[in-house]
């Protein structure tokens, strides 16, 4: 009996979408017979195995599965002595050989982009040896010379370019041109702007800085899954965050949102960028970064958008949110009335100051008994005559031993207060969990800056003073 034409043309197409949902790497390295290979791939900065085979007495063996694999960067790993990366493209069925463990050594057959991957490989290879060469030069060249050699290193980068760019045209669309071009940011032509602009250093800066930021993912699709089976996507997203994203929370802010609702989309992008942004605000050494973590918290943790967290990491982020979201920069401080030395009752609001401190400290803290003298003598009395008041909290309840210590340093002429019985909840209003805390009231007592060292409130409170 005759198949239906249509059966069998479904058949066929059937069977080809099934054979195609696998991965089949045959493997040929002849310096490794009887060993055991490992198919390992970049993720995040670290290396995972996918895959491992048993290589024959002639180095010869075959890794394979039924699904695909993620496209990306990958490794045929011996042992810590014996590896070599290359680029794992749509054809996932193909031969692979290397006598040397060099990348730029690797034979492949039946991949297109893994072949032209290996031969990008090599072309680079033969620019950098170009390069350093005429870096060497450079250093003994007289001016004239230096001029040449500078068009010579600016020839091999258009080299580069042009090869780009034919990789673009031969494999259109392909994870390969992605991959060359993804830590490439391209530079402002100065020439562009205005005279008044060319001439002027810190326009010109700006001017940098801000086409940088606007260009800054041009030649990286940062909603493409693949790269983050790369060594790039992390750090570009570090320098991104940390470095070409102007270090301020309202700055920042829209620009990671952006980010976040862009990848939204991706389940494994989402987490990663969420993850990220909420270690990296949290340990951000820039003032006033902890409103992002709490902003994120809030609207992708405790809203219940972050399938992937604990309730163990949950439960953490409540308690960094509680400590954090009432001293936050740019917000009114929380009020305090607390019970002064000599028994009055003193709140901080009602105090008329230019500026105002909101000392937290305890006596046996060791940065405590450093910073506290250093900050009373070196800060506070450069500065009470023109308008600073400290407000001193004594986070303890041994007033023998807060005594002792106000004597010692001679400070009684601070607003020393404390809350023995801790019903005014201080420690959790202004995040005191580690002491010293310093917070810098302006005179409409707003939080304009909190964590600063001695060295850095000598410097910002005289400003802010005159």
């Amino acid at each position: 009996m005759l198949m239906p034409r249509f059966v069998f043309l479904f058949f066929l197409f059937f069977s080809f979408q099934l054979s195609a949902q696998h991965y089949n790497i045959e493997v040929q390295l002849d310096g490794a017979p009887d060993k055991t290979v490992q198919l390992a791939y970049h993720y995040l900065g670290k290396i995972y195995a996918a895959d491992s085979a048993k290589l024959d007495a002639k180095g010869h063996g075959v890794l394979t599965g039924d699904t695909v694999l993620t496209q990306g960067l990958y490794k045929i790993l011996v042992d810590k002595d014996h590896h070599f990366d290359f680029l794992l493209g749509a054809d996932q069925d193909f031969k692979i050989s290397n006598s040397t463990f060099a990348g730029k050594d690797a034979k492949i057959e039946g991949a297109a982009e893994s072949e032209a991957f290996v031969d990008y490989m090599n072309f680079l290879a033969d620019l950098q040896q170009q390069s350093a060469s005429l870096n060497k030069a450079y250093q003994n060249a007289d001016a004239a010379e230096k001029e040449k050699i500078v068009q010579q290193r600016e020839a091999l980068n258009n080299q580069m370019y042009e090869y780009w760019a034919m990789v673009d045209e031969k494999y259109p669309d392909s994870f390969l041109y992605k991959f060359l071009t993804a830590n490439y940011v391209p530079k402002l032509d100065e020439s562009t702007l205005s005279n008044e602009i060319q001439e002027n250093d810190s326009l010109l800066l700006i001017a940098r800085f801000n086409y940088q930021k606007e260009h800054f993912w041009d030649y990286f699709d940062y909603t493409d899954e693949r790269y983050l089976y790369t060594p790039f996507y992390k750090t570009k997203l570090e320098t991104w965050f940390n470095k070409v994203l102007y270090p301020g929370y309202d700055s920042v802010k829209p620009y990671v949102y952006q980010f976040i609702e862009d990848v939204r989309p991706n389940k494994r992008l989402f987490q990663f960028a969420t993850s990220f942004f909420l270690n990296a605000s949290i340990n951000s050494n820039i003032m006033g970064m902890d409103a992002l973590f709490v902003d994120i918290a809030r609207d992708y943790y405790l809203s219940g958008e972050a399938f992937w967290a604990t309730e163990e990491s949950l439960e953490t982020i409540r308690e960094n949110v509680l400590f954090m979201q009432d001293n936050l920069i740019g917000e009114i401080a929380p009020d305090l009335t607390l019970e002064s030395f000599d028994g009055e009752f003193i709140n901080l609001h009602q105090i008329e100051s230019k500026l105002t401190v909101v000392l937290i400290y305890e006596p046996n803290c060791s940065h405590c008994k450093v910073f506290v003298p250093e900050f009373y003598k070196e800060v506070y009395l450069p500065n009470k005559d023109n308008g600073l008041t400290v407000y001193a909290i004594y986070s303890m309840d041994d007033k023998e031993e807060w005594t002792e210590f106000l004597a010692k340093h001679n400070m009684f002429d601070w607003i020393n207060v404390w809350d023995p019985q801790h019903t005014s909840r201080f420690k959790i209003k202004y995040d005191a969990r580690k002491t010293p805390g310093v917070h810098l009231l302006d005179q409409n007592k707003k939080i304009i800056g909190k964590k600063m060292t001695v060295e850095q409130l000598k410097e910002i409170i005289p400003l802010e003073l005159n």
